[in-house]
């Protein structure tokens, strides 16, 4: 099946940048996008942002939306998030995931998730 690996993550001060990558592999039939979540320790796993693999079409949570990018890379079969203008509020536990965006900019993740990758943000 598929498999998702992340990476970039790490710790940087207040209004710095990271970017994360996410590698997929193995067969994706039925998943027509890929998205970000993060999970912060006592929290629930929270929607960061997807896009669709055929057309880019992208969707943010309103927390992220101007200061984060997703793009792909298809022919790496690679995802991105660009995360400019940290802020503390960003630590967290990052994963990638393969699932279905839906027109109306529903995202239904499915069961494929890397192991996630640590972003820690500094005052």
């Amino acid at each position: 099946q598929v498999q998702l690996v992340e990476s970039g993550g790490g710790l940087v001060q207040a209004g710095e940048s990271l970017r994360l990558s996410c590698a997929a592999s193995g067969r994706t039939l039925s998943t027509n996008a890929m998205a970000w979540f993060r999970q912060a320790p006592g929290k629930e796993r929270e929607f960061v942002a997807a896009i669709r693999w055929s057309g880019g079409s992208t969707y943010y949570a309103d927390s992220v939306k101007g200061r984060f990018t997703i793009s792909r890379d298809n022919a790496k079969n690679t995802v991105y998030l660009q995360m400019n203008s940290l802020k503390p509020e960003d630590t967290a536990v990052y994963y990638c995931n393969a699932g279905r965006s839906q027109d109306s900019g529903s995202y239904y993740p499915y069961g494929y998730w890397g192991q996630g990758t640590q972003v820690t943000v500094s005052s």
